[in-house]
């Protein structure tokens, strides 16, 4: 029965959410989409919801609006609140996102399961925009960087701490002068590491040579 596939389906996305394999996720919370939808259960719209949140977290920019069986649904109010917060958060627009869920509180934050990956959603947001707004500059003073992501400096420390030590910008902060100083040591070790390369090979050449004319 297509309820029953549902229910098993849905759970199957619930687990691979919670896993953090987003593709999977996806894919079970369409079949079960597409279950409760065969069989005219209301948690069609639910399903429809996570299948979103999935989409977010998988950073993909696929319109899943395009499939058929889901076209129909994307007027439906509980279903515009989550594709406007799509809509801001593929576009990087902080400000708006946070608008969306202040403003679609019942819609949104008031689904337990949705409000358990909100915290990821603004991770991901704030590391987007700070990976852009950083990328000109060799120093940035951190209340730029908080004004720009709307979240206080000392959050903005917390979350350049985070990308430094995953190695997802190279840099240092300086807590005196409140400063995010980026460094060029990789673009440094990447010189060094194709002349040692072209050394070595300059190396084996001369070898190469000397051989041959030991042969002769």
């Amino acid at each position: 029965h297509p309820l029953i596939m549902g229910v098993i389906h849905e759970c199957g996305g619930k687990m691979h959410m919670q896993e953090r394999d987003w593709e999977s996720a996806s894919k079970c919370l369409f079949d079960a989409f597409k279950n409760y939808d065969e069989a005219g259960n209301q948690k069609r719209i639910q399903c429809l919801k996570y299948l979103i949140l999935g989409k977010m977290l998988s950073m993909e920019e696929t319109d899943i609006f395009e499939a058929p069986e889901v076209k129909p649904y994307k007027q439906d109010p509980e279903i515009t609140a989550m594709n406007d917060l799509m809509m801001a958060y593929q576009h990087n627009e902080i400000k708006n996102f946070e608008k969306i869920l202040k403003q679609n509180q019942k819609k949104i934050m008031e689904d337990l399961f949705i409000r358990n990956y909100i915290q990821d959603l603004l991770k991901n947001i704030r590391t987007q925009v700070l990976v852009k707004t950083i990328k000109p500059y060799t120093r940035i003073k951190i209340p730029s960087i908080a004004a720009e992501l709307n979240i206080p400096e000392v959050d903005v420390e917390a979350l350049l701490v985070s990308l430094i030590l995953d190695r997802k910008i190279e840099g240092r902060i300086d807590q005196v002068n409140h400063l995010l100083i980026l460094d060029a040591a990789d673009d440094k070790k990447a010189k060094y590491e194709a002349l040692d390369q072209w050394r070595d090979k300059l190396a084996s050449l001369q070898m190469t040579v000397v051989n041959k004319i030991g042969l002769t």
